[in-house]
């Protein structure tokens, strides 16, 4: 049975299921592995899934545990696996596609967005498309401007396809559960940097489908933040620096991007009365804009005008070590922004 490094166990077939610490990387593995227990028409497929494991070793052991048939290696062909994974899901089967890193979805828009997003429609719903993407994006690993993109909102205008990302283990396995159940395609994004952190994962049987809604990460009264992924886990921590001079910070993971759970913020946002969106991508056009821009329709009136904390527009992330910690939100920045709204209206 395969390790990680780390020594936490990654797909084991006697693991009961209930809540275990596990890292992030292997909740995803555990998510898998119990959703093609709980139903074998959930198939894997993707760039090096198989006997390799995968580029980030989400998928060890489990083509050992369900065989060739289900867990399969695809040729460096994103467009055309993706297409061929719609044809398998409209008729019978539950595909899982990887996508080794997300830039690479660039290469599969066309089924993705043309195809697999508009198929229910264009078929005048004769058919579902029970498909799941999974994805590896974001920064701080070093990987370059052509393998750090996050492109979750590249995808949130696509009526007909879902968007979730995780920003915590236990997340990462009831994202990837719910996605897997559900009978629309859904895009799930994971973040790199997360895969070695741990945390609680309760494992759940064939009924495990998670609720698609906001995760309220951190209670507080002071101020709101909302953010995803590794901006989520910075979140944290810089609200405990923050703590210590009395700011009391609520951190709102949204988790499902689309469809977007705008009511959690809202009330956490009235409550607060300030309101503070971290991401890792620029802010034109993506979720953060989506979030504020909803709270103004609805009229939610806050203290301080909103703040959103993102890459710079003009900016691709860079390969150097030096010049990717400076463009990416910090754990510093954070602190600052968030010190910086506190200290407006009251």
């Amino acid at each position: 049975m395969s390790t990680q490094g780390n020594g936490d166990l990654n797909v084991t077939s006697e693991t009961p299921l209930g809540t275990a610490v596990m890292t992030y990387r292997s909740a995803v593995a555990a998510a898998i592995e119990d959703a093609m227990i709980a139903d074998e028409r959930v198939i894997l497929m993707g760039e090096d899934v198989a006997s390799e494991g995968g580029v980030f070793k989400t998928t060890v052991g489990l083509v050992e545990r369900f065989g060739p048939s289900r867990v399969f290696n695809t040729p460096i062909c994103e467009n055309g696996f993706l297409g061929v994974a719609l044809g398998m899901a409209v008729t019978g089967l539950r595909p899982i596609v990887e996508i080794m890193f997300s830039d690479f979805l660039a290469m599969g828009a066309d089924a993705l967005v043309n195809e697999i997003a508009k198929f229910r429609f264009l078929s005048g719903g004769q058919f579902t498309v029970p498909l799941t993407i999974r994805a590896t994006g974001g920064g701080s690993g070093r990987f370059g401007a052509q393998h750090s993109a996050t492109a979750e909102s590249w995808f949130i205008q696509q009526p007909g396809l879902n968007v979730v990302t995780s920003s915590s283990p236990g997340g990462a396995y009831s994202a990837l559960r719910a996605a897997i159940a559900g009978d629309d395609p859904t895009l799930v994004i994971e973040h790199k940097s997360l895969y070695e952190r741990s945390g609680p994962v309760t494992r759940t049987g064939a009924e495990g489908a998670a609720s698609r809604g906001a995760s309220t990460l951190r209670p507080g009264s002071d101020v709101t933040v909302v953010a995803t992924m590794l901006m989520a886990d910075r979140c944290l921590a810089a609200a405990e620096r923050v703590a210590d001079e009395g700011i009391d910070v609520e951190i709102i993971d949204p988790t499902w991007l689309r469809p977007l759970d705008i009511e959690a913020i809202r009330v956490s946002a009235e409550r607060t009365g300030r309101l503070l969106v971290v991401e890792e991508q620029v802010h034109a056009g993506g979720w953060g804009a989506t979030v504020i821009s909803e709270l103004a329709i609805r009229g939610v009136e806050l203290r301080c005008p909103p703040r959103a904390l993102s890459i710079a527009d003009d900016i691709l992330v860079p390969y150097s070590p030096t010049l990717e910690d400076t463009v990416l939100p910090s754990i510093d920045n954070i602190a600052n922004a968030v010190r910086e709204i506190a200290s407006r209206g009251d």
